[in-house]
C-alpha cells in the first residue's frame, strides 16, 4: 500500500472516529494555496480544523511529533482563509487526531491544543 492509500484509509477512520463522537464532518481535504486542512468539522457550535497523522508503527515516532511549527503555521493559515471564505464568526480550533497501526487505531485526539 501507497502512503496516499495509507493517507486516505487513516482519513477515513478519522472521519469515523469524529462521526461517533457527535463531530458533523463539513469538509475534507481543504486546500488552498500553502496550506490544507484534513478535516474541518463542527460540533457545539465550534469548528475545528483537525489535521490527521498517521503512523504505521511507532518506529516511525509518533504522529503529533510531526506537526512542526511551519505545519502549524500553515495550519493556522488556512483555518483563517476557511473561517475569512465562509464568514464564520464563532469559535473554531485547530486539532490534531494521531493515528497507529495496521488497524488505523485512534492513539491521540487533541483539540484546542495549539
Amino acid at each position: 500500500m501507497n502512503t496516499t492509500e495509507s493517507g486516505r484509509k487513516a482519513e477515513e477512520a478519522a472521519r469515523n472516529y469524529l462521526d461517533m463522537r457527535g463531530f458533523k464532518i463539513i469538509e475534507q481535504n481543504y486546500r488552498r494555496p500553502h496550506t490544507e486542512i484534513d478535516i474541518v468539522a463542527e460540533k457545539d457550535d465550534v469548528i475545528y480544523f483537525v489535521e490527521v497523522k498517521y503512523r504505521a508503527d511507532y518506529d516511525q515516532g509518533g504522529g503529533l511529533e510531526a506537526i512542526t511549527p511551519s505545519k502549524l503555521h500553515r495550519m493556522r493559515r488556512g483555518a483563517e482563509t476557511w473561517v475569512t471564505e465562509v464568514k464564520w464568526r464563532g469559535e473554531y480550533s485547530l486539532a490534531a487526531l494521531e493515528l497507529a497501526g495496521r488497524d488505523y487505531q485512534v492513539m491521540n485526539f487533541i483539540d484546542n491544543a495549539y
